[in-house]
């Protein structure tokens, strides 16, 4: 087992921040090829800071790690964290178990604009 370093965006201080956590010497491969096949962040579109997720924890299952089923694509932009806010529901020492079903309502929503409004009257 090797410790890979994780960057995740840290908003308060504006910088990159490392998370170590164990992985198993086949990760890298995964994390990559999971990035090619799914470059786009899979709540908001983005294509910068995207990251793997995990559905369920390492720590929960370790022998999901390597599972592509259990992966999701997820950014850590600037302007909104998505793999926080739906990958972890805000907190980091949290995991969202619907995550997938999270990220895609949202996608539609963000995608399927529909009609524009009729203007509202303010009198």
């Amino acid at each position: 087992m090797i410790f890979l370093a994780i960057e995740i965006w840290d908003a308060w201080d504006g910088g990159i921040k490392a998370l170590s956590a164990p992985r198993s010497p086949k990760w890298k491969a995964v994390r990559e090829r999971h990035l090619k096949e799914r470059p786009c962040c899979e709540a908001c579109g983005c294509r910068k800071g995207v990251v793997p997720h995990h559905v369920i924890p390492v720590h929960f299952d370790p022998s999901l790690e390597l599972d592509p089923s259990n992966l999701i694509s997820l950014c850590e932009s600037r302007t909104f964290n998505c793999h926080l806010f739906f990958g972890h529901l805000k907190r980091w020492d949290r995991h969202n178990p619907h995550v997938i079903e999270d990220a895609k309502h949202w996608r539609d929503r963000i995608s399927d604009s529909g009609p524009p409004l009729p203007p509202q009257s303010h009198t």
